[in-house]
């Protein structure tokens, strides 16, 4: 996990690209100037609402996969999002992603966080919905064999088991486009849209 100080509010230039009418270009380019600790931050201290406008002004800014896993990276290597959602409490997370050998049009993944144990692992598989021309992580699906996925990923388990199944199940996130490492997303569940936003940060990756 990514440990960074919790922040109550976002800092006076970020604040200012936040108020009112938002200007995406602007917002990116700020971020993507930021050094990778500080854009983590930055993320972190986005709240709720803030999310919200950002997902409303990225319309038609479209993700890839290889927005969330660079190309070059090979199967099975681990990419971390550093996530800040859109809930009172436990709101940082991380998305991890990696690719899957055999396959171009998908990545494998699951959620880290502190409550992972409780509620997790979160498994999904990420996809592009040409409908929609965004990513789409689909917790309908789970990777199928642990042998896809990096050595030290937790036990995959469907959505439909235990408590995870209240978070997690009969849902998809789409993701829309920020900045080169920066996107928002919104949780729907069977279809329709949920007041629940997030967003991540791609930090790099090991392997």
């Amino acid at each position: 996990m990514i440990a960074l100080a919790q922040r109550s509010s976002a800092s006076p230039a970020l604040s200012a690209l936040l108020r009112s009418t938002i200007d995406i270009a602007e917002l990116a380019s700020y971020l993507d100037g930021l050094p990778m600790f500080e854009r983590v931050e930055a993320v972190r201290s986005i709240n709720g609402a803030q999310q919200a406008k950002i997902w409303a002004a990225c319309e038609g800014r479209g993700t890839a996969l290889a927005d969330i896993v660079p190309e070059g990276i090979a199967p099975s290597v681990e990419v971390i999002h550093a996530g800040k959602n859109s809930l009172p409490m436990f709101s940082h997370f991380e998305k991890r992603f990696c690719r899957v050998a055999g396959y171009d049009d998908r990545l494998y993944g699951y959620n880290e966080g502190s409550t992972r144990q409780l509620i997790g692992p979160g498994y999904f598989v990420a996809l592009e919905d040409p409908s929609r021309g965004e990513v789409g992580i689909n917790y309908y699906e789970v990777p199928p064999h642990s042998a896809d996925l990096p050595a030290n990923w937790p036990t995959i388990k469907r959505n439909e088991q235990g408590l995870q199944r209240f978070v997690y199940s009969k849902m998809i996130d789409y993701l829309r486009k920020v900045s080169e490492t920066v996107t928002i997303g919104r949780a729907y569940r069977q279809g329709k849209e949920e007041n629940n936003y997030f967003l991540l940060c791609r930090t790099g990756y090991e392997g």
